[in-house]
C-alpha cells in the first residue's frame, strides 16, 4: 500500500471518525464521517469506508479490541487468494485495508426483489468448504455479509472465522432459499420492506436464544411427549 493512502487514512479518516454502539447485537453507527470518504457498511463491531482515491479497496475500522483485528488478519492470510474472498492489503494499529468487493448484499437483494440465483448460493457454500480445508470455522455467516455480482457470490465479511463451535445461519438461509424464496420471491420478483426483513432477523434471533436456553431433557420430554 502506498504512503500517501496510509497518510490519509490515519489523518483524515481514523482521527475525525465518530463511531457509536448502541446494541452489541446490533451494527455500529457511524455518527460522524470526514468530507472525501463514505461509510459503506458497519458490523457490530467495526465499519467500513472507502475513498475515491482508491476505488479498488476498502479501509475497515474497529471501534475498539485491536485483538479482534490481529484474528481477522490471520483468518485473511489462511485464505489466501480465493474469487470469493476479500485480500488484506494492509494492516493498521486499528484498521485494515482490504480488497473492495463489489456488488448488492442479499439482504438488500431481497428487499429490492432482486433475483438471487442459484449459481450465488452455490458459490458461496464452495467458499465455506475451502475455508474449512484451510482450518477456518465459517461462523457468523448470513445474508447481510454475503454478496452476489453477475450471478457469482461472494462472502464480505469473515471477522469471526476464528471461533468454535456451530453458527447455523447460513444453513437456515439455504433452507429458506430453497424451500420458500425460489417458490415465491424468486418467482414473482416480489420485495419485502427493511423493517419486515429486520423483524424476522431479530424473531430469528429471538427463536435462536430461547432453543439454545431449553435444557436437553425438557427438548425431550416436548419432542416425545412426555411429562
Amino acid at each position: 500500500m502506498n504512503e500517501q493512502f496510509r497518510k490519509m487514512v490515519e489523518e483524515e479518516l481514523l482521527k475525525h471518525i465518530m463511531l457509536e454502539s448502541k446494541n452489541p447485537h446490533d451494527p455500529i453507527i457511524a455518527k460522524y464521517v470526514p468530507d472525501g470518504w463514505s461509510c459503506i457498511g458497519t458490523g457490530n463491531y467495526a465499519a467500513v469506508f472507502s475513498h475515491p482515491s482508491q476505488p479498488d479497496w476498502v479501509v475497515k475500522v474497529m471501534r475498539k479490541n485491536a485483538g479482534l483485528l490481529e484474528k481477522e488478519a490471520e483468518v485473511y492470510n489462511r485464505l489466501g487468494d480465493h474469487p470469493a474472498y476479500s485480500k488484506c492489503i494492509y494492516q493498521g494499529k486499528n484498521y485494515l485495508v482490504l480488497k473492495k468487493l463489489k456488488g448488492i448484499t442479499l439482504y438488500d437483494a431481497i428487499a429490492k426483489g432482486i433475483r438471487i440465483p442459484e449459481s450465488v448460493i452455490k458459490d458461496i457454500n464452495e467458499a465455506l468448504e475451502y475455508a474449512k480445508q484451510k482450518g477456518l470455522n465459517p461462523y457468523d455467516v448470513h445474508a447481510k455479509n454475503v454478496m452476489m455480482k453477475d450471478g457469482k457470490g461472494y462472502v464480505v465479511d469473515v471477522s469471526d472465522f476464528y471461533k468454535k463451535g456451530k453458527d447455523d445461519k447460513w444453513d437456515d438461509f439455504v433452507k429458506a432459499y430453497y424451500k420458500i424464496y425460489l417458490k415465491t420471491l424468486y418467482k414473482f420478483q416480489l420485495k419485502i420492506p427493511y423493517k419486515v426483513l429486520d423483524l424476522i432477523r431479530h424473531s430469528y434471533r429471538l427463536y435462536k436464544n430461547i432453543k439454545r436456553s431449553v435444557p436437553i431433557e425438557e427438548k425431550f420430554k416436548i419432542y416425545h411427549g412426555s411429562s
